[in-house]
């Protein structure tokens, strides 16, 4: 099933942050910049943290999805994902999530789960490098 997804950025001059713009999603509007270490705003959400949290994102909704159908209930769910940059594009990016259940499944189950959500993920099946899932807090 094909579907169309959009994003609206505006950008205007700014004296203080050249690179300042805004991204509209839903309706939301987003700040963003460029990364610190090209001159951006370090207060604002930059192109690079978007990807790594979209594939954190993206993996959550099917992880959730998946343990939801198996009336797994889940309490949390945490991700602290990082992505490394070699200067010209993404070597990898690492998700680490931490899910706690409300009457945890075993630890066979849960990596099963995060498999199945990586295999799903849109995201992490459109880009040209390793997406690792390093699950937390098993066993």
């Amino acid at each position: 099933m094909e579907s169309i997804h959009r994003a609206r950025l505006t950008w205007q001059p700014d004296e203080g942050d050249s690179r300042a713009h805004t991204i509209e999603l839903g309706s939301q509007a987003l700040a963003a910049s460029s990364a610190p270490e090209y001159k951006g705003d370090p207060d604002k959400a930059d192109p690079e943290e978007m990807l790594v949290g979209s594939l954190s994102s993206c993996h959550m909704l099917w992880f959730v999805a998946l343990a939801k159908a198996k009336r797994l209930g889940i309490v949390s769910y945490e991700d602290d994902a990082e992505g490394t940059l070699d200067g010209t594009r993404f070597t990898g990016v690492t998700l680490r999530p931490r899910v706690t259940f409300d009457d945890g499944p075993d630890e066979e189950t849960i990596r099963d789960l995060h498999h199945r959500a990586h295999e799903r993920c849109f995201i992490s099946n459109s880009v040209n490098f390793p997406v690792t899932v390093e699950p937390q807090g098993l066993g």
